[in-house]
């Protein structure tokens, strides 16, 4: 896997093909990321379920300002700072060990990475049909929504397989659905300030271990 366009173009990225999900190609990379590069100049981003940050660090390369990398496999999270190590970006990213289920998206000492202007948020396909509420990852995505951690305007960029079914919370609104053949890439927006959830407590804030 490389890097499509912008500064790092052409530099290889060492990657971890997982059995629960399908790494996105190349071609359907450019053809998201194309539509994308307006919205990353200078953007704050999130990249959920990193793996080793292929998303994330194209999107650095296109022009974001920063990136939070959130992994929990602990060979994949390696794979990710060897990455980050190899186009020395230690300074613009944030490498995160944690379970996206449980965190509050808010690490500690880390106060200009947020809010996140875009996020993307890439689950194993097994899990997308499992997001309804009551559900961890139904619990995340509103956790996502609070203003102080997302934009008022902010991106959830979601890809699963075509025609999942899943229930996001009320809080992110369909903007558009783009179809990749056996891939669907969903684009919500963040409902109305008045909408979203209330903020986390000062204290809620977590420490960044790896």
């Amino acid at each position: 896997m490389q890097i499509v366009a912008g500064r790092f173009r052409h530099r290889k990225l060492e990657t971890n093909s997982g059995e629960t999900t399908r790494p996105i190609t190349q071609r359907v990379k450019v053809a998201l990321f194309d539509r994308l590069q307006p919205l990353l100049q200078e953007a704050r981003v999130a990249d959920i379920f990193s793996g080793t940050g292929t998303i994330g660090l194209e999107a650095l390369s296109r022009g974001a300002a920063s990136v939070v990398f959130f992994e929990k496999d602990w060979y994949a999270f390696d794979l990710l700072k060897r990455n980050v190590a190899s186009l020395d970006v230690a300074d613009e990213t944030l490498c995160w060990k944690t379970d996206v289920t449980k965190c509050s998206f808010r690490p500690k000492n880390a106060a200009e990475f947020l809010p996140f202007d875009i996020v993307f948020f890439d689950p194993p396909y097994l899990f997308t049909t499992r997001i309804a509420p009551g559900t961890m990852l139904y619990r995340s995505l509103e956790r996502l929504a609070r203003p102080e951690i997302t934009s008022p305007d902010a991106l959830l960029v979601f890809r699963c397989r075509a025609e999942d079914e899943f229930e996001m919370p009320p809080v992110w609104k369909t903007d558009r659905l783009l179809n990749y053949s056996s891939m669907d890439v969903h684009l919500f927006r963040k409902s109305a300030p008045e909408d979203s959830p209330p903020p986390l407590p000062q204290q809620d804030v977590d420490d960044v271990s790896d």
